[in-house]
């Protein structure tokens, strides 16, 4: 369910409010640091995952590839299965992240004004004038 404007209006401004209180925080919380996967990309990938299934079947089915019990050739297969997998679904990284949603010149400018008190209470107070209007 989508939300109405003013859920949206009040969404904006909590967010905004932690960019200015707390920006190393909300970098880090924040979505969409991975883009999708591209068609070109999930083909490597799947390439990788038949690589590895075959490093998987070969390394059990050849006996010269193993140090004593252990299937080397097989968890090698494995990791380039897995690794496969992993790098199919997920996209590369943003590299650049510059059009991070943060506060406005204008409200950094109020904000230094008026920034006394905690977040909290800014945002008790914001919350009053709203609906006193």
């Amino acid at each position: 369910m989508p939300l109405s404007d003013h859920e949206q209006r009040m969404l904006d401004q909590i967010e905004s409010a932690l960019y200015a209180e707390d920006p190393k925080f909300a970098s880090s919380v924040r979505g969409g640091g991975l883009r999708a996967p591209t068609a070109r990309r999930r083909l490597q990938g799947a390439g990788l995952f038949v690589l590895g299934l075959a490093l998987l079947v070969s390394g059990v089915a050849f006996k010269a590839t193993m140090i004593g019990t252990f299937p080397v050739l097989s968890v090698l297969g494995f990791v380039v299965m897995f690794g496969g997998v992993v790098f199919a679904i997920t996209g590369p990284r943003l590299a650049g992240r510059g059009d991070r949603p943060g506060p406005s010149p204008a409200s950094r400018q109020r904000r230094s004004r008026g920034s006394s008190g905690s977040f909290t209470s800014r945002m008790e107070d914001r919350f009053r004038r709203r609906f006193e209007e």
